[in-house]
Protein backbone atom coordinates (compact mmCIF):
# COMPACT_ATOMS: atom_id res chain seq x y z
CA UNK A 1 0.00 0.00 0.00
CA UNK A 2 2.63 2.33 0.58
CA UNK A 3 4.67 1.58 -2.42
CA UNK A 4 1.30 2.10 -4.31
CA UNK A 5 1.45 5.54 -2.38
CA UNK A 6 4.72 6.52 -3.32
CA UNK A 7 4.07 5.90 -7.07
CA UNK A 8 1.16 7.77 -7.30
CA UNK A 9 2.76 10.69 -5.54
CA UNK A 10 5.84 10.86 -7.74
CA UNK A 11 3.43 10.06 -10.97
CA UNK A 12 1.51 13.66 -9.84
CA UNK A 13 4.92 14.98 -9.11
CA UNK A 14 6.36 14.02 -12.60
CA UNK A 15 3.00 15.26 -14.19
CA UNK A 16 3.24 18.47 -12.64
CA UNK A 17 7.03 19.09 -14.25
CA UNK A 18 5.98 18.28 -17.55
CA UNK A 19 2.86 20.61 -17.16
CA UNK A 20 4.75 23.31 -16.05
CA UNK A 21 7.59 22.68 -18.77
CA UNK A 22 4.68 22.58 -21.78
CA UNK A 23 3.22 25.81 -20.02
CA UNK A 24 6.65 27.85 -20.86
CA UNK A 25 7.41 26.58 -24.81
CA UNK A 26 4.64 28.37 -25.43
CA UNK A 27 3.09 32.26 -24.65
CA UNK A 28 0.38 33.16 -21.94
CA UNK A 29 -2.15 34.18 -24.65
CA UNK A 30 -5.10 33.50 -25.78
CA UNK A 31 -5.79 35.60 -28.99
CA UNK A 32 -3.70 35.86 -31.98
CA UNK A 33 -3.89 38.11 -34.53
CA UNK A 34 -2.06 38.37 -37.97
CA UNK A 35 0.59 41.05 -37.67
CA UNK A 36 -0.73 42.34 -34.35
CA UNK A 37 0.82 39.72 -31.94
CA UNK A 38 4.46 40.14 -30.77
CA UNK A 39 4.82 36.83 -29.68
CA UNK A 40 4.30 35.31 -33.22
CA UNK A 41 6.40 37.85 -35.53
CA UNK A 42 6.04 35.17 -38.58
CA UNK A 43 2.19 35.23 -38.15
CA UNK A 44 1.63 38.42 -40.60
CA UNK A 45 -1.52 38.92 -42.75
CA UNK A 46 -1.21 37.20 -46.52
CA UNK A 47 -1.00 38.70 -49.27
CA UNK A 48 -1.83 37.23 -52.88
CA UNK A 49 -1.79 38.57 -56.69
CA UNK A 50 -5.46 38.23 -56.97
CA UNK A 51 -8.94 39.69 -56.81
CA UNK A 52 -10.64 40.02 -53.52
CA UNK A 53 -13.60 37.97 -54.18
CA UNK A 54 -10.99 35.25 -55.78
CA UNK A 55 -9.69 35.35 -52.32
CA UNK A 56 -12.67 35.35 -50.38
CA UNK A 57 -14.19 32.50 -52.15
CA UNK A 58 -11.13 30.28 -51.58
CA UNK A 59 -11.01 31.53 -48.25
CA UNK A 60 -14.64 30.14 -47.82
CA UNK A 61 -13.77 26.93 -49.65
CA UNK A 62 -10.82 26.92 -46.88
CA UNK A 63 -12.75 26.72 -43.97
CA UNK A 64 -15.11 24.52 -44.97
CA UNK A 65 -12.44 21.76 -46.00
CA UNK A 66 -10.08 21.86 -42.05
CA UNK A 67 -10.78 19.27 -39.70
CA UNK A 68 -12.81 20.69 -37.02
CA UNK A 69 -13.81 23.38 -38.28
CA UNK A 70 -16.83 25.12 -39.07
CA UNK A 71 -18.42 28.31 -40.86
CA UNK A 72 -20.38 29.87 -38.41
CA UNK A 73 -21.58 33.41 -40.92
CA UNK A 74 -20.07 34.98 -43.76
CA UNK A 75 -20.85 38.59 -45.41
CA UNK A 76 -19.61 38.39 -48.78
CA UNK A 77 -20.15 42.38 -48.96
CA UNK A 78 -17.59 43.10 -46.50
CA UNK A 79 -15.37 40.04 -47.29
CA UNK A 80 -15.61 39.27 -43.74
CA UNK A 81 -15.88 35.61 -42.43
CA UNK A 82 -16.64 34.05 -39.19
CA UNK A 83 -15.83 30.56 -38.21
CA UNK A 84 -15.60 28.02 -35.30
CA UNK A 85 -12.02 25.97 -34.98
CA UNK A 86 -12.31 22.70 -31.83
CA UNK A 87 -9.27 21.34 -30.39
CA UNK A 88 -8.77 17.80 -31.21
CA UNK A 89 -8.64 16.37 -27.46
CA UNK A 90 -11.05 18.56 -25.70
CA UNK A 91 -13.01 20.22 -28.04
CA UNK A 92 -12.14 23.77 -26.84
CA UNK A 93 -13.42 26.47 -29.62
CA UNK A 94 -11.86 28.71 -30.83
CA UNK A 95 -13.30 32.12 -32.64
CA UNK A 96 -11.65 32.39 -36.10
CA UNK A 97 -12.21 36.19 -37.88
CA UNK A 98 -10.91 36.45 -40.99
CA UNK A 99 -11.00 39.69 -43.53
CA UNK A 100 -10.26 39.48 -47.03
CA UNK A 101 -9.06 43.42 -48.20
CA UNK A 102 -7.65 45.24 -51.15
CA UNK A 103 -4.81 46.79 -50.98
CA UNK A 104 -3.50 47.50 -54.63
CA UNK A 105 -3.21 44.66 -56.72
CA UNK A 106 -3.25 42.77 -54.13
CA UNK A 107 -5.71 40.91 -51.45
CA UNK A 108 -5.27 40.37 -48.17
CA UNK A 109 -5.78 38.48 -45.65
CA UNK A 110 -6.12 39.38 -41.83
CA UNK A 111 -7.01 36.36 -39.27
CA UNK A 112 -7.95 36.80 -35.54
CA UNK A 113 -8.07 33.63 -33.65
CA UNK A 114 -9.06 33.65 -29.97
CA UNK A 115 -10.09 31.04 -27.62
CA UNK A 116 -13.03 31.07 -25.77
CA UNK A 117 -11.56 29.85 -22.27
CA UNK A 118 -8.29 29.70 -20.49
CA UNK A 119 -5.42 32.58 -20.24
CA UNK A 120 -3.34 30.49 -22.44
CA UNK A 121 -3.61 28.20 -25.25
CA UNK A 122 -0.42 25.99 -25.89
CA UNK A 123 -0.01 27.67 -29.25
CA UNK A 124 -3.31 26.58 -30.62
CA UNK A 125 -4.58 29.72 -32.28
CA UNK A 126 -1.11 30.75 -34.11
CA UNK A 127 -1.67 26.69 -35.22
CA UNK A 128 -5.07 27.31 -36.56
CA UNK A 129 -4.04 30.62 -39.00
CA UNK A 130 -1.32 28.34 -39.90
CA UNK A 131 -3.44 26.25 -41.03
CA UNK A 132 -5.98 28.60 -42.70
CA UNK A 133 -2.76 29.82 -44.54
CA UNK A 134 -2.14 26.21 -45.88
CA UNK A 135 -5.39 25.67 -47.14
CA UNK A 136 -5.99 28.80 -48.47
CA UNK A 137 -2.45 28.62 -50.22
CA UNK A 138 -3.96 24.87 -51.86
CA UNK A 139 -6.89 26.16 -52.38
CA UNK A 140 -5.21 29.09 -55.01
CA UNK A 141 -2.99 26.61 -56.29
CA UNK A 142 -5.92 24.16 -56.87
CA UNK A 143 -8.13 27.02 -58.70
CA UNK A 144 -4.97 28.44 -60.43
CA UNK A 145 -4.79 25.02 -62.26
CA UNK A 146 -8.55 25.36 -63.38
CA UNK A 147 -8.33 28.85 -65.04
Amino acid sequence: MRRRMMIVVVGVAILAVVALSLLSCWPAINVVETGKTPEYPDIAPRRYEATVERVFDATLHAVNRLPRWSLRSYQPETREIHAEARTRLFQFVDDVHVRVTNQGDEAVVQVRSASRVGKGDFGQNARNIRALFGAIDEQMQASDGHR
